[in-house]
């Protein structure tokens, strides 16, 4: 261990209290001495940083006002409570498309076909290159994605945003092609590859896509088995739901990460099942923790699943953010919305974590 003269602490010490503070806070630590600098400027030292933020789980939340056409964005932090976010450093007007490990996948709304990967903490972005596709021939309905998914791998420091839809060529109908644009940060290019595919989608389903295993999954609006996208392929595949989920009628559905495993979160009117993918390959499921909601009762027709790890699970309703202690079963609201918004906010609610990883 290596321990100093003057007394200060030695820097395998140092080293993990500055893991643990707020990313603005550490970037203000960089200029207390060469030392600190030095320290929190080490490649181990990024890496340490992200593992420790994955215990603590937060979500982003727009808030949109009725009487406002503008938007805002808060951070709902277990830990910390609840802080503005900004992403003026755009100099566009975005909605988040899709969030991974500390970074967001934005559209502009202006302008279709532009996207743009950012980290909200550090304000660093990447305007992403157009692909070559022409926006009249590139997706059916509106021209959008059906899913947008961010895929980042912080241990390579590599990010790939997916933009997959169904497929219309201009002046003709959909003919059932599944067109998918794959963007890779080490290359600075799309990549583009064709399937059949004929799945549904609901709102929250294209939310919640989670990256595990070199993969993103989606939940399929019928709710019997999940959508998988094979990165290091460029291959299309199905994974079936635990049988207990599949047969169970008027239970709700929620696609979400349980420390670094595919989770899927089963809401019946009196309790909440958790089931984690314990066995990847053999698509072995298992029932974690059963929860029982009858503390949030008049809640549970609109409570929303987000984000969670092995000690919380944070939910969010139609103007609140709860959060349920695992270990002690105890519900605590973190956040309310004290006026009437437009939407819901689990409708624009995203998992997310402080992170120092680099866009660039």
């Amino acid at each position: 261990m290596n321990t100093r003269r003057d007394g200060i602490f030695p820097e395998e010490v140092i080293i993990q209290i500055l893991a643990r503070l707020p990313v603005k806070s550490l970037f203000r630590s960089k200029a207390v001495c060469k030392l600190w600098y030095r320290l929190s400027s080490e490649k181990y030292f990024g890496q340490l940083y992200n593992e420790v933020s994955i215990r603590n789980p937060m979500i982003l939340v727009e808030i949109s006002q009725s009487s406002e056409s503008k938007s805002s964005l808060i951070c709902v932090d277990n830990s910390r409570g609840v802080s503005d976010i900004s992403l003026d450093f755009l100099k566009d007007r975005v909605k988040i498309r899709a969030s991974c490990n500390g970074l967001l996948c934005c559209s502009s709304i202006p302008d279709k076909g532009v996207y743009y990967v950012c980290n909200p903490m550090t304000r660093e972005f990447k305007l992403l290159p157009k692909s070559r596709e022409r926006p009249v021939t590139r997706f059916h309905p509106d021209g959008e994605a059906v899913l947008v998914g961010l895929a980042c791998d912080s241990t390579y420091q590599k990010f790939n945003v997916v933009l997959a839809g169904y497929h219309r060529t201009f002046g003709h109908r959909p003919d059932g092609s599944f067109i998918s644009l794959i963007y890779d940060s080490e290359s600075n290019k799309w990549r583009k590859f064709i399937s059949i595919q004929d799945e549904q989608f609901t709102h929250m389903n294209r939310n919640q896509v989670v990256f595990v295993n070199s993969s993103l999954h989606w939940l399929t609006m019928s709710c019997t088995h999940i959508l998988v996208l094979d990165l290091n392929h460029d291959i299309w595949s199905t994974m079936p739901l635990p049988y207990e989920v599949r047969c169970r009628t008027g239970n709700r559905l929620y696609l979400l990460e349980y420390d670094g495993c595919l989770s899927v979160i089963q809401i019946s009117d009196a309790w909440m099942n958790i089931w984690v993918l314990k066995d990847y390959g053999k698509d072995e499921w298992c029932m974690v923790d059963r929860v029982s909601l009858r503390c949030i009762r008049g809640l549970v027709p609109g409570v929303f699943p987000i984000s969670q790890t092995g000690e919380y699970v944070l939910l969010a309703t139609h103007k609140h953010v709860l959060v349920y202690h695992r270990k002690s079963r105890v519900w605590k609201e973190m956040y309310s919305v004290k006026n009437s918004s437009t939407l819901p906010l689990w409708f624009s609610a995203h998992a997310f974590r402080s992170t120092v990883f680099s866009c660039q």
